[in-house]
């Protein structure tokens, strides 16, 4: 039996798998790098895989909005009920340093919500889809997941969040694993290969819009820092932190994140980490 967005995810899943060649191709034969305004790399690699996911996606789908970290922003896309968000590679730093752990991350969002979402890491083969009430499948199965029990969470980090001491506070309450691209934890956080990831930094639509999907239909819940659910596709990209948690996990999670961040900065931890945002 067809779903609705039957033929959206598997379009997408067809041209994520190409592009995901193609980046394969790109960082073997060697790439280009230069930085960005705020020093964030940006590859060749990039580029190619924005450009093979714009050109289908947009001719398949002529009707839809596109809002890419790699394609100057339109304000067309804030009057459209579809619109695909898009991070052609999210962990491009963890790309250029050769570290397994990037991933092209795409969802379709209709009014303001994820309905059909897939992280593809090329270097491992993986690809976690989900489509709005249709359940999370990892590499086209659907599985709910099976998560880790114990007495210490098991939280997914930035590795760069990690290295300035963010997670610090956490030691001794929950096991930190550093990991690079958001849109791979949220991927792994939905496989069951954790309880948890946080991110206490601010991210982008384009970072995390397919991971909610994919967390959510695992069964799991992601809000930002203040527990506030996401909308997607509005004027501002940036939002504020995300925390995800397995089915049943997030309420302990959310209380760690207040209690180990008030540890050491007071009761007005989390907003502090913003206030010099821009």
């Amino acid at each position: 039996m067809r779903t609705s967005n039957e033929r959206e995810m598997n379009q997408l899943c067809d041209v994520m798998q190409r592009a995901g060649k193609m980046v394969l191709q790109i960082r073997k034969d060697g790439f280009r790098t230069e930085h960005k305004y705020n020093d964030d790399p940006l590859t060749t690699a990039d580029l190619e895989a924005n450009r093979i996911l714009k050109e289908y996606l947009t001719k398949k789908f002529p009707d839809y909005g596109w809002l890419s970290e790699e394609t100057c922003d339109q304000p067309e896309r804030l009057a459209k009920r579809h619109v695909w968000i898009v991070d052609p590679i999210d962990g491009t730093k963890e790309l250029v340093n050769g570290i397994p752990e990037f991933a092209i991350s795409v969802a379709l969002v209709q009014d303001g919500h994820p309905v059909v979402a897939a992280v593809h890491n090329p270097a491992t083969g993986e690809l976690f889809a989900a489509v709005r009430g249709q359940g999370f499948r990892p590499n086209g199965e659907i599985n709910p997941g099976r998560y880790r029990t114990g007495n210490r969470p098991v939280i997914l980090a930035s590795r760069t969040e990690v290295a300035k001491g963010r997670f610090k506070s956490f030691e001794g309450h929950a096991e930190i694993q550093a990991v690079g691209s958001i849109a791979y934890k949220l991927a792994l956080l939905a496989a069951g290969r954790a309880d948890a990831t946080v991110s206490l930094e601010p991210k982008n639509e384009w970072d995390i819009a397919a991971g909610v999907l994919l967390v959510e239909e695992s069964g799991g819940t992601v809000t930002d820092i203040d527990g506030m659910p996401f909308i997607f596709n509005r004027p501002n990209t940036l939002v504020n932190g995300v925390v995800a948690a397995r089915a049943g996990a997030y309420n302990r999670i959310q209380t760690l994140i207040k209690e180990c961040l008030a540890e050491n900065r007071g009761e007005n931890a989390t907003r502090e980490i913003f206030r010099d945002r821009s």
